[in-house]
């Protein structure tokens, strides 16, 4: 019996109760319109730290792509972390440069996943930091070089110039990619959603008085439920209240649920998300923590799902071009493809309440990717296989993910 089946046979048993009983039962929870919540005429809604973090992330990539940008400048980017000097203000936006929040800070830094597992976590931290460099040092200096086996450069695609490195391997996606998993799904999945931020501390009890946090107008619970739900729909320039008419409005989860709403073999997804979102924070306001937590795992399930059919998706595209001889548009697709196979570490198995891809199985994958040559060595056997296994941790086929 599938999650989603199960919370609304659960409802319908909630509501015959809640009809039955007396005036002493807690009434049915109505699921908003929008995701708009409301306390003495004042919004409880805010996200601005995820906000700012997806904006930071967005002027990373597209500098990684900027052949002027220094080491430095793109290092300050992702970390923000120089109060002043020449590095201090590295974002085209004074807010940003103002900011006290930063990207690297996020990564790799969820509660359930990294609090008690330190060392994973500086090794993600410095594998993004790493490409970072390695965009600056092996592929800058390469702009005009013909790509080829083991040398850096530029191949094409289309009209369109990529930038690999000796494998073929974009740095700039690989970086984009991997932030979807180990930032965004990470600190949605096993940091805002998990029951040990929902209901640290006297956040139960704060939350059933209304007790607010000093000078905002929502509870510490509100304020969290809020935080996961801006790494998906709190990007600049996103409808957030109503979020589904302006998905792919960043580069990042948003743009690739979007992706995954569009192929017909999942549309519904975006707004199986969204409509958990709501009603989950519907449920915190009714002081509903099993509906609360109901919500929270179709979330991680329909999250973790869009990540794993993407990966899937970029490595059955990939294989199709190399086939073709296609290279530039192989290894574009092979880059996205490493990028969120590295996000599978971060996907959520509500079933048991753990990792669906453990460290050795993602690096294990990466490893296949990345021998010898890399995406110029790589078949379409080993591409396969890669495909199977994760789609065999999920309800879809390869084949429904690969169109």
């Amino acid at each position: 019996m599938s999650k989603t089946y199960q919370f609304l046979l659960l409802s319908l048993i909630l509501l015959l109760i809640t009809s039955c009983e007396g005036p002493d039962t807690p009434i049915n929870i109505e699921n908003p319109v929008s995701y708009e919540f409301v306390r003495n005429g004042e919004s409880t809604v805010s996200f601005g730290g995820q906000t700012d973090r997806i904006s930071m992330g967005q002027e990373l990539i597209e500098a990684m792509l900027n052949f002027e940008t220094t080491e430095s400048d793109l290092l300050e980017m992702y970390s923000n972390q120089t109060a002043s000097g020449d590095d201090a203000n590295p974002y085209s936006s004074a807010a940003l440069n103002e900011s006290t929040k930063s990207v690297k800070s996020k990564v790799a830094a969820s509660e359930d996943f990294f609090s008690s597992n330190t060392v994973e976590s500086a090794k993600i931290k410095a594998d993004i930091e790493s490409w970072i460099i390695a965009q600056v040092i092996e592929v800058f200096p390469n702009q005009n070089q013909l790509a080829a086996p083991g040398i850096a450069g530029q191949i094409a695609d289309g009209s369109s110039a990529r930038y690999v490195n000796g494998q073929g391997l974009e740095y700039n996606q690989a970086v984009n990619k991997s932030l979807i998993g180990a930032l965004m799904v990470d600190q949605m999945l096993n940091n805002y959603l998990g029951t040990a931020v929902l209901d640290a501390a006297d956040n139960i009890i704060n939350n059933d008085e209304e007790m607010v946090e000093d000078g905002q107008a929502y509870t510490s619970m509100e304020h969290k439920w809020d935080e996961a739900f801006g790494y998906i729909f709190g990007g600049e320039g996103n409808d957030y209240s109503n979020p589904l008419t302006t998905l792919g409005g960043d580069s990042f989860l948003n743009k690739y649920l979007l992706r995954v709403e569009d192929d017909a073999d999942f549309t519904g997804i975006a707004s199986d998300i969204f409509e958990a979102l709501k009603f989950g924070r519907a449920a915190i306001v009714a002081k509903d923590y099993d509906v609360r937590d109901a919500q929270a795992d179709i979330i991680k399930d329909k999250v973790s799902e869009v990540i794993a059919i993407r990966a899937v998706y970029y490595l059955q595209q990939g294989k199709i071009a190399l086939e073709n001889n296609d290279f530039g548009a192989g290894f574009h697709d092979l880059s996205e493809g490493f990028g969120f196979i590295y996000s599978l570490r971060f996907l959520r198995d509500t079933n048991n309440n753990s990792a669906y891809f453990g460290e050795e199985e993602v690096s294990s994958f990466i490893d296949q990717l990345t021998n010898g040559n890399g995406f110029w060595d790589v078949d379409s056997a080993t591409l396969d296989q890669m495909s199977e296994a994760i789609a065999a941790k999920f309800e879809f086929t390869v084949a429904q993910a690969a169109n």
